[in-house]
């Protein structure tokens, strides 16, 4: 342990941005560096684990055009200088976890200080999607290294594949355009919940935990169905498993359901962070609470 969170953030789509992840993404990184006192410059790392993007786009990396808007080292790296390296992860809903993951892997080896952690869903445009059924929601994860075996523990991960038969999303040619098409099938949720829940008893074997000693479960999605059926599996009351209170958001959905703003909790509180995909893929890890830094107990 020692990767932990410094700052969460979530912003939502207003009538300009609707249509736009790479704007809900800038914006939440801006506010979330703004609300930890930091600087873009300040950033080594910076990754997007967004999908739904504005007019489908695939290339370049989403990544680098949030880096240039946000003024993180845009400019081309210097010898001898410090700046940002930035790239896209596509993971779903597992996405964001995948993110913090890999930015655990940088800051263990001490290669950065700082990463962002950045997710963005949004209808791609008009006539460019079918349907669309997610939010759009912009989220961010501003993450540093912290001593004392606080913070992310290892990521455990399970695959159930389905041939793409839960959920599936596909971009083909219609009306001279690239056209989004998302379907899904009625049996989403249960193997959803199927997959995080094994996710679950694997993670905390490695970790020598049982769910009593967990204070408290983090989810993603927030899809009713799937809260419902992962509580059953792990039988403990639904109530217990926090969600984004929006149930439609997509890849930004675990920073939604870790809270808004300033999150921090006392020392020690250990937090169960799982999250399922399309694959169907599943992953879990526990997260536990670092003290509150003098610098934040002082100006809070």
């Amino acid at each position: 342990m020692g990767t932990v969170i410094d700052r969460l953030e979530i912003v939502h789509g207003r009538w300009r941005s609707r249509h736009s992840a790479l704007h809900l993404a800038v914006a939440a990184a801006k506010s979330c560096l703004e609300g930890a006192g930091r600087s873009a410059n300040d950033l080594d790392l910076l990754v997007n684990t967004g999908l739904y993007r504005d007019r489908n786009l695939g290339e370049p990396a989403l990544a680098a055009m949030i880096q240039e808007d946000i003024g993180a080292h845009p400019e081309d790296p210097h010898t001898d200088s410090h700046g940002t390296f930035s790239f896209d992860v596509a993971n779903g809903t597992c996405g964001m976890l995948t993110g913090l993951q890999i930015v655990d892997g940088f800051l263990r080896s001490h290669a950065i200080q700082c990463a962002l952690v950045v997710a963005s869903d949004a209808d791609p445009g008009h006539g460019m999607s079918e349907h669309f059924p997610f939010s759009a929601t912009g989220g961010a994860v501003l993450c540093s290294w912290s001593g004392g075996g606080y913070g992310l523990g290892p990521v455990t991960w399970v695959n159930e594949p389905d041939d793409g038969e839960s959920f599936r999303a596909t971009v083909a040619q219609g009306d001279n355009r690239n056209v989004l098409h998302i379907s899904q099938s009625d049996a989403l949720d249960e193997r959803y919940a199927s997959a995080a829940a094994a996710a679950v008893t694997s993670c905390l074997a490695r970790a020598s935990r049982t769910l009593e000693e967990v204070d408290t479960i983090v989810a993603a999605p927030a899809r009713p169905g799937y809260r419902a059926a992962l509580a059953t599996r792990l039988g403990v009351p639904e109530t217990r498993i926090s969600v984004a209170e929006d149930v439609r958001m997509h890849t930004a959905a675990l920073v939604g359901a870790l809270g808004h703003g300033h999150h921090r909790m006392a020392a020690g509180t250990r937090t169960l962070l799982v999250a399922a995909a399309a694959g169907v893929t599943a992953g879990a890890a526990l997260y536990e609470e670092p003290p509150v830094p003098d610098t934040v107990r002082r100006t809070s």
